[in-house]
């Protein structure tokens, strides 16, 4: 008898925005989107901290931003942030950050997103131009 294992959603994602440098990222490594986007949805949140974790948990039920973070076997990481609306979820390359219409690469003097966040960033965050 075969056995299977179903992974339930726990989340609706919303719109799958992904990098064009993530999306050649992930082809490199052979890494599909939709595995990531399972991984994302089940409550897989790869290599965040534990206090990450613990608010993606409460967050879930809150209604706020989630984040999850997943090395590849090339040394790159993929981080996967969903909104706190579910109205879209973007997958980029962990140093690429994307602010409105902007793109910085890490070390620039704008504020980088860190895998942890505080509710005071969270607010402010949709004020930023």
């Amino acid at each position: 008898m075969h056995s299977s294992t179903r992974l339930k959603p726990l989340f609706h994602p919303g719109k799958l925005l992904v990098t064009p440098d993530a999306l050649e990222t992930l082809r490199t490594n052979k890494i599909p989107v939709i595995s990531v986007m399972l991984r994302h949805i089940a409550g897989d949140w790869g290599c965040v901290s534990d206090d990450d974790a613990r608010q993606n948990d409460l967050s879930i039920a809150a209604g706020l931003r989630l984040l999850s973070i997943y090395p590849l076997p090339d040394g790159a990481r993929i981080i996967v942030v969903t909104e706190w609306d579910r109205s879209q979820t973007t997958i980029e390359l962990l140093g690429q950050v994307m602010f409105g219409r902007e793109q910085h690469q890490a070390g620039t003097p704008k504020r980088a997103r860190q895998p942890a966040w505080s509710v005071i960033d969270y607010v402010q965050e949709g004020r930023r131009t």
